[in-house]
């Protein structure tokens, strides 16, 4: 199993919004980098919920319910989509700045490239984000 943060404006869509759905395709990816790491999802793996602009922290997780497939609104065939189902809250959302200031998480992509909306978590740092989230 691997682990993943996605990023989302609240205002576009909300870990509420996430939280009214069975599944949700996960749209309006286009950065290249970001859409390498979506093609290499599975069914399975776990997923940060995290709310980007003002919010700035982790509120919730998912899970991959549907691996990568073809955008289909994508003439061109090069993006993929994923369907993400909510699992659980994060009984206290994790803040951008509370990952900042521990120095065993600033390797992270979320880090070292703020605009990068969807990124991988190594294990030990997953762990470790949970544990700092109440879980």
């Amino acid at each position: 199993m691997a682990y993943w943060l996605v990023k989302s404006e609240p205002e576009d869509w909300s870990w509420q919004d996430q939280l009214s759905v069975d599944k949700e395709p996960w749209t309006g990816v286009k950065n290249h980098q970001a859409q390498k790491n979506m093609r290499a999802m599975k069914t399975g793996d776990e997923v940060f919920f995290y709310h980007s602009g003002k919010a700035r922290e982790i509120v919730g997780i998912c899970t991959v319910a549907v691996g990568p497939y073809d955008d289909p609104s994508d003439e061109k065939g090069r993006f993929c989509l994923v369907d993400l189902k909510a699992v659980k809250p994060m009984p206290a959302p994790v803040s951008l700045a509370d990952i900042k200031a521990d120095d065993r998480l600033h390797h992270l992509a979320l880090v070292r490239q703020s605009r990068l909306s969807v990124s991988e978590i190594d294990a030990e740092s997953w762990k470790l984000i949970c544990a700092k989230g109440g879980l």
